[in-house]
């Protein structure tokens, strides 16, 4: 049997944050207008490096780094219904699992901190800090899949945004979409399939979605 393996964003997916990080960097947008319509829509999924080069000027990096960092470090990260427990049936069945996210070392520190509990879940951690391409590239989900012993082809990848779901597809991953921040018109065709959320979701009802 082959051995497959679940690979997870984290805004959106596991954790209910992206509303909080839009209204941030529609924030940012006032303070640093770049006058692109639907800016803080744009860019999710995306790692901090690519808004920086893509949208920003060198010198003021600084400043929203430090503004994403202070930003972080005093919000709270509601973890979804019905994750817990989906994760727990992963470990129990001993499939593997990594986070593959944009966000960087600081977020991910402050969130452990919040939910001390939360890091033994997954086998591995993919964070911006370990990339150098952004989602729509497959690398950070090629790099979990590696990390946690699978083919990219057998794994099983959870995600929420188009770039993300782009980035599992180009990986050759099994995606599974989650409509918590787009609807399913919109994320129809972009995904091998679609869920609303984990609550009631199983390991059996995961295993029966195939690329066609």
């Amino acid at each position: 049997m082959k051995k497959v393996g679940v690979l997870f964003d984290l805004d959106g997916v596991l954790i209910d944050s992206e509303d909080i990080y839009t209204k941030f960097w529609e924030n940012i947008e006032q303070i640093y207008p770049t006058g692109i319509e639907n800016f803080a829509l744009i860019i999710k999924g995306n790692a901090l490096f690519k808004i920086l080069d893509n949208y920003f000027p060198k010198e003021i990096h600084q400043d929203i780094i430090d503004r994403v960092h202070e930003f972080e470090l005093n919000i709270t990260y509601p973890i979804y219904n019905g994750v817990i427990d989906f994760l727990k049936s992963l470990k129990e069945q001993g499939i593997p699992t990594a986070i593959v996210t944009s966000s960087d070392d600081v977020k991910m520190k402050a969130l452990y901190e919040a939910y001390p509990y939360f890091r033994q879940y997954f086998d591995a951690v993919i964070t911006g800090s370990d990339v150098t391409e952004s989602k729509p590239h497959p690398q950070g989900y090629l790099m979990a899949a590696e990390r946690i012993g699978c083919d990219p082809g057998d794994c099983y990848v959870f995600e929420d945004s188009l770039q993300g779901l782009e980035a599992g597809m180009n990986a050759g991953a099994i995606v599974i979409g989650l409509t918590t921040n787009n609807s399913a018109e919109v994320l129809k065709d972009k995904a091998h399939a679609l869920i609303d959320s984990f609550v009631g979701f199983t390991i059996d009802k995961m295993l029966v979605v195939n690329k066609p």
